[in-house]
């Protein structure tokens, strides 16, 4: 049986245009993927998935194709996730609605900082409103740099005024609080998460057992053609292949795939990113 995951990450740009401290530091060098390596990834992975996200690093509203990538996305009757920053999400607000293959806009809120524009939260709450009213398309807010499950001063008054925008009660700030997965209204949703240390070989060693869901559900396709465990391993570090150079089907059928998905099946981490990532911790058994 042909092995199919739950979502493939494309990572169709590595280029972002902030600077946030939660993001680590890129070390590959930046470029954006071309059409034409885009549609070729999108027939090798059809087979294999019915979602992609467009994200690893990078902000993905940035690419000049945009449009060309989700029209490409539509002709194969692909589902599209997206995370952004949010910054470009009004301007490109009218391309996202153009097309049905879009499925939901993951917004991290939590990449404001005091240096943004102040007319950063209000663009977004624009196009959100835009969208819920043109579309199906879910849009979640997402809070994932919080220290000890707390909202800071500043996220608390982003929510605030996301409440009073849309009219919705001021009660729900107390459900927020107390809750990591909110629904704000009909396919709007607000997500907090812990903040996380992005895996790195200059990590401490933790564990040689543990396991996560890379390859068991999800891998993700740099915009270099590095095929990858998770969506963690940004500096593709656990290089399984190069789609560019090789069909995702002998990247699969590989005895470095085939070892490093059994080996998690197992509760054994064979690889030092893994070894190193705290992250995966979550997935302990």
């Amino acid at each position: 049986m042909k092995k199919r995951f739950k979502r493939i990450y494309i990572e169709i740009t590595n280029i972002c245009n902030k600077n946030c401290k939660f993001c680590s530091p890129l070390l590959r060098p930046l470029r954006f993927m071309s059409v034409e390596e885009f549609e070729y990834i999108l027939k090798e992975i059809k087979e294999y998935t019915d979602y992609i996200y467009l994200h690893v690093k990078g902000e993905p509203l940035l690419h000049p194709n945009l449009d060309k990538i989700l029209e490409l996305c539509e002709m194969y009757n692909i589902k599209v996730n997206i995370t952004t920053n949010g910054t470009l999400l009004l301007e490109k607000t009218d391309i996202l609605l153009k097309y049905n293959s879009v499925r939901q806009i993951n917004v991290s809120l939590h990449s404001f900082d005091e240096n943004d524009n102040e007319n950063y939260i209000i663009n977004i709450l624009k196009a959100t409103k835009k969208i819920l009213a043109n579309s199906p398309i879910y849009v979640n807010y997402r809070f994932w740099a919080l220290k000890n499950n707390k909202l800071t001063k500043d996220m608390e008054s982003m929510i605030k005024e996301i409440l009073n925008y849309f009219n919705l009660s001021s009660k729900l700030l107390s459900k927020i609080i107390n809750s990591n997965n909110t629904t704000l209204k009909e396919n709007l949703f607000l997500n907090k998460a812990e903040l996380f240390d992005w895996p790195s070989l200059n990590h401490e060693f933790i564990s040689n057992y543990g396991t996560c869901n890379g390859t068991k559900d999800h891998i993700a396709i740099l915009c270099d053609g590095t095929v990858v465990p998770c969506c963690l391993d940004s500096d593709g570090i656990i290089n399984l292949g190069n789609i560019y150079k090789t069909k995702l089907k002998y990247i699969l059928d590989s005895d470095q795939f085939i070892n490093f998905n059994s080996s998690l099946k197992n509760n054994i981490l064979i690889c030092e990113l893994c070894q190193k990532c705290s992250y995966r911790k979550k997935f302990d058994k």
